[in-house]
């Protein structure tokens, strides 16, 4: 057995757990906030057998995409923005997928 932790920008996060849902897959949902941008993502705790965890990946990185965003620099953190800041176009979005093992599951 695995536990795949997969981190989901908001955006494509519905789509991520429908599709996760149709295949098959039961998935816990948690609100989860990313270092670098401070922004929202959504972390997915997916239980799988090892055999299906290609599949799980195979349907993650279908129903999440990346996309270009505008950015406030690293020198208006902590201060707020002021009109004028620098912004910088960075690419947001995909997932981040982490698959660890399991020693024990149980359903009670």
């Amino acid at each position: 057995m695995k536990l795949m932790l997969a981190i989901i920008n908001n955006d494509d996060a519905a789509s991520v757990a429908a599709a996760l849902t149709q295949g098959g897959f039961t998935i816990t949902k948690l609100s989860t906030t990313g270092g670098f941008l401070q922004a929202g993502n959504t972390t997915l705790l997916i239980g799988a057998e090892e055999a299906d965890v290609d599949r799980a990946r195979d349907i993650i990185r279908k129903e999440s995409f990346t996309r270009q965003k505008k950015v406030p620099t690293s020198a208006s953190f902590g201060r707020g923005l002021a009109p004028g800041d620098q912004q910088v176009e960075t690419t947001v979005g995909g997932a981040t997928v982490f698959v660890l093992n399991v020693e024990s599951f149980e359903k009670m």
